[in-house]
């Protein structure tokens, strides 16, 4: 049986149908033309780029604001000028909000904050991530105080769901002042050249302030954020090529952190020989090489997501599958400043240490490092507490552990790059491997100083005790005749032997102390 719809039914149905297209359609033609002139995509065609096909199902599409004053009364434009709802990628839900420049310049007041507001909270109930289209610019100065305590609720809801599911910011505009620090609560922020800036203050403001003169992009831009102050992890030239690298890292994460990352396939055989790593990575101790191409011998079709790969380069961090499991690899880099570890490094590696542990993502450290960076600036900036950032994220990390020492190991940069002594739960090493408390040639020079300096020949002393040293301490098994490291492996099984590993611990579970939390030295 049906029901005919006539009359004020059938108007009704015309009435919604006319309203949600022009909700749909946006203010205009001329301002999707105006955005578009910017190099710029519109809240919806971001969103039909981000989702898979045909998924978006969007909440709150007619939401007005009831502000008044300042002629707000006369402009109530439905979506209140951001776009909101869930769809999925790769067929799992991803929650998701969207500025629309078009509509206030994607300011930010009582109403559009609540969509906000709404549309977090379900993510946090169904589990699934969160990914925020940013384009606004910033609080809605016409409605005061109730724009400022929106961005107060976005905040808290992002702390809130830190560590429990994913949240990524994608900046495809400007984004000024307060409103710049939802993006920094997040856990990856993407950025698109030319159009998407970051500052708490604009160039005006620091004119005005210091006398420096300077343009938004070089202040804020990608470019300054991705290589200078790294706040941003990824940046790119156009949107298209920005939101396929966030499908791209949706799919390498889990829905929440009570699930894993889904496992995917490989037809990369597990026992794969990795022969090309006896090559890779020079015997000269000395000797630069990039530790990207040690990645890619080991992990699944040489493929890896690398995280932050313009900023702090002494270090990689990567996202990779081994196996099929996805896995975050933390590696020194010899092609950088020697690998050494230094403040930038250290934050780098520990908030990444920090994202997988919370994610229950495995991890595999390749340590090549000679130390921490010297210096006056560098203990001036905080070394020390900086560096303790990376320490205290490997002691607190409950998720598998693997260390695989490929040359260099020295002193605290040794400790600090997950050793055993601070629950690595497997340490393998090359015979390449050199753990110490520092070189040979330096190692001699303190210990043998006296020696060296009363002899007729200094040099000659100097080379014999340094051979001496390196006989003795210095040797490839003599962590392992200690218990420190678990095996000294062949490089050519170095893939078999992390696959191995992981999977051994797979069903690893850990207990952390009953406390509210810790304090790390933030």
């Amino acid at each position: 049986m049906s029901i005919a719809t006539e009359g004020p039914a059938r108007d009704r149905l015309t009435e919604l149908v006319e309203i949600k297209a022009l909700a749909a359609g946006g203010p205009d033609d001329k301002a999707t033309a105006r955005q578009h002139a910017k190099g710029k995509l519109t809240a919806r065609e971001r969103i039909d780029l981000l989702l898979d096909e045909g998924s978006f199902q969007e909440i709150e599409t007619l939401r007005r604001h009831r502000a008044t004053g300042f002629g707000l009364e006369d402009k109530r434009p439905y979506t209140d000028g951001v776009i909101t709802g869930w769809g999925t990628v790769h067929g799992r839900t991803v929650f998701v909000y969207a500025h629309d420049f078009r509509i206030f310049g994607g300011a930010l007041g009582e109403a559009h904050a609540a969509k906000i507001h709404k549309v977090m909270d379900l993510a946090l109930a169904a589990g699934a991530p969160l990914v925020s289209l940013n384009d606004g610019a910033g609080a809605r100065i016409q409605e005061g105080v109730t724009a400022l305590a929106g961005y107060g609720g976005i905040f808290q809801r992002n702390t809130r769901a830190s560590g429990t599911i994913p949240q990524i910011s994608v900046m495809l505009g400007p984004c000024a002042g307060g409103a710049a620090y939802s993006p920094a609560l997040t856990d990856f922020v993407f950025m698109v050249r030319e159009t998407s800036q970051m500052f708490i203050t604009g160039p005006d403001v620091v004119k005005a302030v210091t006398g420096e003169e300077i343009t938004q992009n070089g202040l804020g831009g990608a470019d300054v954020h991705a290589t200078v102050s790294g706040v941003a992890a990824f940046a790119y030239d156009e949107e298209a090529s920005c939101l396929e690298d966030v499908r791209y890292l949706l799919s390498l994460l889990p829905s929440n952190n009570r699930e894993t990352a889904p496992p995917q396939p490989s037809q990369d055989p597990a026992g794969r020989p990795t022969e090309a790593l006896r090559e890779i990575v020079p015997a000269n101790a000395n000797q630069a090489y990039d530790i990207r191409a040690v990645i890619e011998e080991i992990v699944d079709d040489g493929e890896y997501f690398e995280i932050q790969p313009g900023w702090a380069t002494n270090v990689v961090c990567a996202l990779v599958r081994l196996d099929g499991h996805v896995t975050g690899v933390v590696a020194n880099q010899p092609a950088a400043f020697a690998g050494v570890l230094d403040i930038h490094a250290s934050e780098k590696a520990a908030r990444f240490v920090q994202f997988c542990d919370a994610f229950s993502i495995p991890l595999v450290t390749l340590v090549d490092v000679p130390g921490f960076l010297p210096g006056v600036d560098q203990e001036h900036g905080g070394i020390i507490r900086h560096g303790a950032k990376l320490l205290y994220a490997y002691c607190n990390a409950t998720v598998p552990r693997v260390q695989l020492i490929l040359r260099k190991a020295y002193g605290g940069a040794y400790i600090v790059m997950d050793s055993r002594s601070i629950g690595a739960d497997i340490s393998l090493a090359w015979p390449s491997n050199e753990i110490a408390v520092m070189g040979a040639e330096g190692a001699a020079n303190v210990i043998f100083r006296r020696e060296i300096a009363a002899a007729d020949d200094p040099d000659a002393v100097r080379a014999q005790k340094i051979k001496e040293y390196q006989s003795e301490l210095m040797h490839p098994y003599y962590a392992a005749e200690r218990g420190l490291v678990d095996d000294v492996i062949d490089p050519a099984e170095t893939r078999s032997a992390l696959i191995g590993a992981l999977a051994m611990l797979r069903s690893k579970h850990a207990d952390l102390p009953s406390r509210k939390h810790g304090n790390p030295p933030l």
